[in-house]
């Protein structure tokens, strides 16, 4: 297992802040070596304070694109779509906000498979992918649910699957696009943003528990080779 980092803060406002600086240190050292810097960020809760921390930076946003780590499977401008809310802090400074799913479809293999085409066109590895982790040890849409296995062990070039969460979580039942662990674990930069005692209990089985895990967490992490940052407050 790759090496991991435990960063504590004492409340949310620091952590937002350090999340914050982290990411832009990445992009800003991804356009000096790269000349753009792509980034693949998550949703939820928990990271978006450090979002609008980080849109107030001096960067050149024009050279920076940024993704979600998942999509649901929703129209443009529906509560529950990530790039949506991503869009809405990071467009009007300039960067690209590129939607892995443009329209809610019936077939969310077929939108797994526009996304990972969509992907093909940018950069790749990603200079940086922001996880979240849930209460269930998932990590980006990556479910326990019939396409699992695939997300986790899939073909090495694949980027993005559709997903079908079983049991479809209460707060969103709906089909995902979700980056593959393949397409997360090759990040130039990969960070965890967690909040609370209960998380962390989870994070630290699955770390034990290595590619043997029950959890997601767990079985992308046991595969990461660059060390991995977590961000967490109580």
């Amino acid at each position: 297992m790759t090496e991991i980092e435990w960063w504590e803060y004492d409340d949310a406002a620091e952590l937002a802040d350090a999340i914050a600086g982290d990411i832009q240190f990445v992009i800003e050292s991804a356009i000096d070596a790269r000349g753009s810097a792509v980034v693949a960020l998550a949703g939820g809760k928990t990271p978006f304070p450090a979002y609008e921390r980080l849109a107030k930076a001096k960067l050149d946003w024009k050279r920076v694109t940024i993704i979600p780590t998942d999509e649901r499977i929703v129209p443009l401008g529906d509560a529950l779509s990530n790039v949506t809310a991503l869009g809405k802090i990071f467009i009007p400074k300039g960067a690209r906000v590129i939607p892995i799913v443009p329209k809610a479809v019936d077939d969310y293999k077929a939108a797994g498979r526009s996304a990972d085409a969509l992907l093909g066109d940018l950069h790749w590895p990603l200079d940086l992918c922001l996880l979240g982790v849930g209460g269930d040890g998932h990590t980006a849409s990556i479910f326990p649910g019939p396409d699992y296995d695939e997300a986790l062990s899939g073909p090495r070039e694949r980027r993005a699957l559709g997903v079908m969460p079983d049991p479809l979580p209460p707060e969103a039942p709906v089909a995902r696009v979700s980056l593959t662990k393949q397409g997360i674990v090759t990040a130039r930069a990969l960070m965890l943003a967690v909040t609370g005692d209960a998380k962390r209990r989870v994070i630290e089985d699955a770390i034990k528990e290595g590619a043997g895990s029950p959890y997601p967490i767990g079985r992308v992490l046991a595969d990461v080779e660059l060390p991995v940052d977590i961000h967490w407050s109580a």
